[in-house]
């Protein structure tokens, strides 16, 4: 079982390298971890600084495989079979960046795909986790675990115990509300008492951590450029349903987000994409009444909206897809 982990970094290379450090402490028995960061474009010095930080862990799990020796590890004997870093001329957005280390993997014989945000710390179990789920349903296109908020970066701070923290929820699976057309999270600011360890369906898996199989992927294909940024992880569940692949929450595998890292919550950048790609999914999913709904708010948009809201209403009516209005970064 040959599993690819797609890391995507624009100008964070902290986050990027103790996410990756994560995903190295893996306990590796049943698959062959093979793992790609793909470079967004930065702007900064991400480059140099993941081409020469030392990861002692690769090394010591790429070294016994090369030299034809077990690892020492009997759990990790299969080891990382490969370490690649890929360098996108521009920044391609969340889903352009992905598709560059998705068609990598497929190129290169993946059974799975694990899209993980640079902004997560794993459990060790995650992917042995996963792997029970998909081998139990077979259907299984796309599976994400349950998601904490890190540790300090839950969105109401004040509101828990100082025991709470690392277990306040941001996904536990998630509906998505078709009469006003939003996607939401199940759990999110709920502490965790076991109210959502149960295996199931859901409408969507999250790209900050999904696991899609090949045969999902070949079938529906990859993320919509369109899209650049926000619901093209809600898209490509939506696809994956309709292809006849099912969609799982997978409680028993778990992940740690310092969530919106990169984009900011309630930020510009937040009003243009999400109001733009929330017309683009509606319009492509949603019923001729809740269609008709969302024109009416957009109209509304138009006059007392935010800046950046507004230019995402007038690019979806003039088909200004991908990057979009919003400029270079």
């Amino acid at each position: 079982m040959k599993i690819y982990v797609v890391v995507l970094n624009w100008n964070r290379s902290d986050d990027t390298i103790k996410c990756v450090k994560s995903v190295m402490a893996l306990r590796i028995t049943s698959y062959e971890l093979n793992i790609l960061i793909v470079d967004n474009g930065s702007s900064d010095d991400s480059i140099r600084i993941v081409r020469n930080f030392q990861f002692p862990m690769v090394r010591q799990a790429l070294r016994p495989r090369a030299q034809g020796r077990v690892a020492h590890h009997p759990e990790q004997s299969r080891g990382i079979s490969n370490f690649q870093l890929i360098k996108n001329k521009k920044n391609l957005g969340f889903a352009g960046g992905n598709n560059v280390g998705i068609k990598c993997a497929l190129d290169n014989s993946a059974d799975y795909v694990l899209i993980l945000n640079n902004d997560t710390i794993v459990d060790k179990n995650l992917i042995e986790s996963l792997l029970e789920t998909a081998k139990k349903y077979p259907r299984a296109g796309a599976i994400s675990p349950k998601i904490y908020f890190a540790k300090d970066y839950e969105f109401h701070k004040d509101r828990y115990e100082k025991s709470e923290l690392g277990k306040v929820i941001w996904y536990a699976g998630g509906g998505i509300d078709w009469k006003n057309v939003y996607g939401l999270a199940r759990g999110v600011d709920e502490v965790d008492r076991g109210q959502y360890d149960k295996l199931s369906e859901t409408d969507f898996a999250t790209g900050t951590c999904m696991l899609i199989s090949r045969k999902a992927l070949e079938k529906v294909g990859l993320f919509d450029e369109k899209y650049f940024m926000y619901y093209e992880d809600t898209d490509l569940s939506v696809r994956v349903n309709k292809a006849g692949f099912k969609v799982f929450y997978a409680p028993s595998a778990t992940v740690w987000h310092k969530v919106a890292q990169s984009s900011g919550i309630g930020s510009d950048l937040n009003d243009y994409f999400i109001t733009r790609n929330r017309l683009l999914f509606g319009f492509r999913y949603a019923s001729i009444r809740s269609r008709l709904a969302i024109v009416r708010e957009s109209i509304k948009l138009l006059v007392l909206g935010r800046k950046w809201q507004k230019k995402g209403v007038v690019d979806f009516y003039f088909g200004k897809f991908g990057q979009g209005s919003w400029p270079n970064g």
